[in-house]
This record gives structure tokens, C-alpha cells and sequence, in this order.
């Protein structure tokens, strides 16, 4: 199974964090997919709610994860490194309410054209 990520296609700050991930995985291991294809949520196992609300990840083991946990599951295939996840263990409260704050603020932050907008044929 390959791992996957689901983000919020209509938002230009996730639609740049989305573009660092990808030069951070060089080997292109992470599928990603914004929440607004068809299915996408349900990929993932999550609601559309859920997935409107943080960023979901399935893993190629199966593990589910959102918000910030996700973000260091997908920092932890991206790199091919361990630490990310045992990072955000240590720290998870701290990276949840950081976390939480970007959600909330997404669509105020500098992003880029969002991917929606760039690829409507790829969002309902």
C-alpha cells in the first residue's frame, strides 16, 4: 500500500507546504491527494469533516494519523528517517496546538495559487 497524504486543495499555504514535502521526497513514495477528489476522505478513513479540519495520513503499514502526527509520519517516509515520529511522541501536545493554530489560520497565511485552483479537474 502505498502511503498517502490528504490536504486541503483550496488553500494556497497548504498547497506550499505540499510543495516542500514533494522536494523532501525525492524518491516520490508519498501519494498525495487534496480532499476534494472524490473519495479521497475515505482513502484515508476519515470523514470529510476530519480531513477539512487537519491534514490525514494512511501509512503503507495501515496507520491512520491527523494533524501534526501525520505531518511527521509523512516527514518520517519523506526522508527516510525514523526520528519524525518519535519526535512528535516526545513532543505531540506542543506540535497539536501549533498545529491547531496554522489550521485555523490557513487561509490567512501566504501560500500559492491553491491546487484546486491549479488543477480543478483533480477537486470535484
Amino acid at each position: 500500500m502505498t502511503p498517502l497524504l490528504v490536504f486541503d486543495g483550496n488553500c494556497g499555504f497548504c498547497t506550499r507546504t505540499l510543495g516542500w514535502l514533494r522536494l523532501l521526497d525525492r524518491h516520490r513514495q508519498i501519494e498525495t491527494v487534496p480532499l476534494q477528489r472524490a473519495g479521497a476522505a475515505e482513502r484515508v478513513g476519515a470523514s470529510p469533516e476530519e480531513c477539512a479540519s487537519s491534514v490525514r495520513w494512511r501509512g503503507a503499514d495501515g496507520t491512520r494519523a491527523g494533524g501534526a502526527e501525520a505531518i511527521a509520519h509523512a516527514l518520517s517516509v519523506a526522508l527516510d528517517a525514523a526520528w519524525p515520529v518519535p519526535f512528535y511522541r516526545r513532543t505531540a501536545r506542543w506540535q497539536e496546538r501549533l498545529y491547531q493554530l496554522v489550521a485555523d489560520n490557513r487561509y490567512r497565511l501566504p501560500g500559492i495559487t491553491p491546487w484546486c485552483v491549479r488543477y480543478p479537474g483533480d477537486c470535484q
